[in-house]
């Protein structure tokens, strides 16, 4: 009977010897692929994600449209492409990106999604979160054109700004810390009839979101309309809307200028 239970004791502690193996052998492949210094990743955070911030990974949560997504970029790599390119030559550590962006996606959609636990975990986790929204709100894929007189967009830009407060108060409530760049508007209709009405309309719209940001702590408001505003069509997808390589750079870099390095965050 001793001889027998000295058995069962026996395979129990190899079972769990394995078992821990096993685990601390997991942890380390995931350790081993994320912080390669040279080799970024990007990629949705899973639910078993620390979020705990590393000191040797530079986390960026990306949220937002189709310009968060790149679309229009051929190369795929979008303005986040282009700043992460232009972060490497600023910091040693890793960079790491869960981009949730959504194509077509309006500012009550965005609030909509704030709400999941997935979105939660990954601005939880943030150093840094980028953002573009308000696109879609305004120019309504291209509809807005037909509806060009200042009290029809002032009647729009109402709800936006109401869903934008509240979009910025709740990244705020999950991340009180993390910087969060919210990329503004330009004008891809800059070279149609009634240029200046809708430049007007794209100006006012930025003007009052970036108000908004300033009441909010590290909240910035990232101007993009004077990158555009000459020479449009060279920074155009054959859409005629969205960004293509060369706007997105131009984008990318703006944006990685203002993202400053310190002993306590980003060095």
């Amino acid at each position: 009977m001793k001889k027998y239970t000295i058995t069962i004791v026996t395979i129990i502690s190899i079972f769990s010897t394995l078992l821990f193996l096993f685990g601390f052998g997991w942890v380390l492949k995931d350790q081993l692929i994320d912080g390669k210094g040279k080799q970024s990743v990007t990629r949705q955070t899973n639910p078993s994600d620390t979020m705990k911030k590393s000191k040797s990974q530079l986390q960026i949560a990306a949220l937002g449209d189709s310009l968060t997504r790149g679309t229009g970029d051929p190369e795929g790599k979008g303005y986040i492409g282009y700043l992460k390119d232009s972060l490497r030559k600023k910091t040693k550590k890793s960079i790491l990106v869960s981009n949730s962006a959504i194509k077509g996606q309006t500012s009550s959609q965005l609030i909509t999604q704030l709400k999941g636990p997935e979105i939660k975990r990954q601005l939880q986790s943030a150093d840094i979160i980028l953002l573009t929204i308000g696109g879609n709100d305004l120019f309504q894929g291209g509809e807005v054109l037909g509806h060009l007189d200042t009290a029809y967009m002032k009647k729009a830009e109402k709800p936006y700004l109401a869903n934008l407060k509240k979009i910025y108060s709740t990244i705020r409530s999950i991340n009180p810390d993390a910087t969060v760049f919210h990329v503004g508007l330009y004008n891809p209709f800059i070279d149609l009839e009634k240029s200046k009405l809708t430049s007007s309309i794209v100006r006012t719209w930025n003007y009052d979101s970036s108000n908004l940001a300033a009441n909010y702590k590290k909240i910035i408001y990232v101007p993009t309309f004077d990158l555009f505003e000459l020479h449009v069509n060279d920074y155009l997808f054959s859409d005629k809307f969205h960004p293509n390589a060369a706007g997105y750079k131009l984008i990318g870099e703006r944006v990685a200028s203002l993202i400053t390095f310190s002993e306590g965050g980003t060095k």
